[in-house]
């Protein structure tokens, strides 16, 4: 038994303990400074092992918590979009009665409805939120030129309807701002914390990717 709790040892060391031993009758102290050394040797190696595991679990509740907020950050900007893809709409439901109010009175002006009969086909056949916002910025151009060219037409802009249409049109432009400012603000933070530690590591495991503003 006690050759078995040494059997660790290399065997010119261990041949040697046993010679020793035998000269000195299997006195049991003679072990005494192996068994020391074996029972540190095992302590050591225990510490090693316990400190690499909770290095691990702690490591693994970190990311899992990084990847939880990520996933939570990202659905909060989809949200986001999704309200301001509400307020395009209502703005593209718009668009065609404030044309043809206008086009009643300023026939000539093809070049301005031109561009906003071109960013209102963009808007609508947009296919990712990028797509979508370059267009709606398109639009915006478009229809603050439309306000410009208003400006000579004395008639245009004492009809009610036509006043009535560009109530509505500024009120949401108004909310379309707020949405997108509230669009990228959560766009910004999910960025951040994808850039940061431990998130830059969660991103590469779980391929969160950056999102354009």
């Amino acid at each position: 038994l006690l050759l078995n709790d040494l059997a660790w040892l290399p065997r010119p060391v261990l041949s040697a303990i046993v010679i020793h031993a035998v000269s000195h009758s299997l006195n049991p102290e003679v072990f005494r400074p192996y068994f020391k050394l074996h029972r540190d040797r095992k302590v050591v190696i225990g510490t090693i092992v316990g400190v690499i595991v909770l290095g691990v679990l702690a490591l693994g509740s970190s990311l899992m918590g990084s990847r939880n907020e990520l996933v939570t950050q990202r659905e909060e900007y989809k949200a986001a979009f999704q309200q301001v893809d509400v307020d395009l709409q209502r703005r593209l439901d718009l668009i065609p009665n404030l044309v043809e109010t206008t086009k009643g009175i300023a026939q000539q002006e093809r070049d301005v409805f031109g561009q906003i009969a071109e960013s209102r086909s963009k808007l609508a056949g947009a296919r990712n939120p990028q797509e979508t916002i370059q267009a709606a910025n398109e639009q915006s151009a478009a229809l603050a030129r439309l306000v410009v060219v208003v400006e000579n037409y004395p008639d245009l802009r004492s009809s009610a309807t036509f006043n009535r249409l560009m109530d509505e049109l500024s009120g949401t432009e108004n909310r379309i701002a707020v949405e997108r400012m509230r669009y990228n603000e959560r766009v910004q933070e999910y960025n951040t914390a994808r850039r940061q530690f431990p998130g830059n590591i969660t991103a590469g495991i779980f391929s969160f990717k950056e999102y354009p503003l």
